[in-house]
């Protein structure tokens, strides 16, 4: 197990969504907590929210983890004021809605710098001090869309694909080294977060109402709360599992995509479309 209580653990993407919901999870079993975003305000505000449960001590980092010497700074800041942190959550994500030859390179770069390359450069500047610990884990979140790939995701899902790729060989190095770190690879289903609704469109996307309608199929097919995303990972990582699988449609996905490796967009589609026409009848 690796103890939540008594831990302290710095977590990116922290001012909103299931970074926040995560934050005060760990607050309330008794996890101290450096907390990181650009947005200075958000993490102000998950702050104050917490001292108001506890004692548990905070510190806030504003921190761009598409920048690698900010996430260095952040490191070593967040280590200073917790001499003792052993978990690291690379948590912080952006969206970009469009087809591939709608998103131009600059645009994939810019996701890739966050999506992937934050979580990369998020494992390089903590794990030596993690390895020193007697306990510490690292959680990096993926996504559903690094186990399937839809259309119009594919800058989404090739970070996300790739989150997994290197979180799994890492693991297994962590593992050869019989090192203390324990290493968990998270995979999301739809949550009720802000982050369709604070995507980027590709520069060649010409159909506004697409940009509309795309957001509300997610929304009326998120039906996790971060809440409950935050539990899951929290209970995720007192148990060390090295897969999390947060939601009925992630588990439900996960298990099509093993019996139909090459043939399941056709079916989850159809029930994509399906839940689409019941929630435009229950708006209606």
């Amino acid at each position: 197990m690796t103890a939540i209580r008594g831990a302290a653990a710095a977590i990116t993407g922290a001012a909103s969504g299931i970074g926040r919901a995560l934050a005060l999870e760990l607050a309330a079993r008794g996890c101290d907590l450096a907390l990181a975003d650009r947005d200075e305000g958000g993490l102000q505000a998950a702050a104050a929210e917490i001292a108001k449960a506890g004692a548990t001590k905070v510190t806030i980092h504003r921190v761009d983890v598409s920048e690698p010497q900010q996430i260095v700074e952040f490191a070593q800041a967040a280590i200073a004021a917790h001499p003792t942190l052993n978990i690291v959550v690379n948590n912080a994500g952006v969206a970009l809605m469009g087809s591939f030859n709608e998103i131009d390179q600059a645009q994939m770069d810019w996701l890739m710098n966050i999506n992937f390359w934050g979580v990369v450069h998020g494992t390089r500047a903590f794990l030596p001090h993690l390895a020193k610990q007697r306990e510490a884990h690292i959680v990096n979140l993926s996504s559903i869309f690094g186990i399937v790939g839809p259309p119009g995701q594919t800058a989404y899902a090739a970070a996300k694909f790739a989150v997994r790729g290197f979180s799994e060989s890492l693991r297994h190095e962590l593992q050869m080294a019989d090192s203390p770190v324990k290493l968990s690879v998270v995979h999301p289903g739809g949550i009720a977060t802000n982050i369709a609704r604070n995507s980027r469109t590709g520069s060649g996307v010409t159909d506004n109402a697409r940009r509309a309608e795309s957001i509300e199929r997610f929304d009326n097919a998120a039906r996790t709360t971060p809440e409950v995303a935050a539990q899951t990972i929290a209970n995720g990582i007192e148990r060390n599992k090295p897969r999390i699988l947060i939601g009925f449609d992630a588990k439900f996905i996960d298990l099509l995509q093993r019996l139909r490796p090459a043939t399941y967009w056709k079916l989850l589609a159809g029930i994509f479309n399906k839940r689409a026409r019941l929630g435009e009848k229950k708006q209606a």
